[in-house]
């Protein structure tokens, strides 16, 4: 069992920045990717940004591209997501997630991870 804490959340005014924070623990695999997904109110869950276990690898969704950093640190078997310049429609549960490492395939897919945290709320006013 991988068991995966987000922390950080909270309420922003629009403009500003907030940063997430994920750690995995337990039975984690020996290389894996980690990711960020957002559920916005009354929206499906979408990607937000992965960092691959190659560690050079990040991937971004065009909505926050330019504006959130996604970085990881594998000793502390944790990723980090900065946000940057932050918007009412950034306003949204955030999710971590953890995979086995695949080579990069589908990392936007949310079916594509197995374990998950619980979710941290950011809400951004205006």
């Amino acid at each position: 069992q991988v068991q995966v804490v987000e922390s950080g959340g909270g309420l922003v005014p629009a403009g500003g920045s907030m940063r997430l924070s994920c750690t995995a623990s337990g039975r984690t695999f020996s290389r894996y990717d980690m990711a960020w997904f957002r559920q916005p109110p009354g929206k499906e869950r979408e990607f937000v940004a992965s960092a691959l276990w190659a560690g050079r690898s990040t991937y971004y969704s065009d909505s926050v591209e330019g504006r959130f950093t996604v970085s990881r640190d594998n000793a502390k078997n944790t990723v980090y997501l900065q946000m940057n310049s932050l918007k009412p429609e950034d306003t949204a549960v955030y999710y971590c997630a953890v995979r086995a490492y695949n080579g990069g395939f589908n990392v936007r897919l949310p079916a594509e991870y197995r374990s998950w945290g619980q979710g941290t709320q950011v809400t951004v006013s205006s």
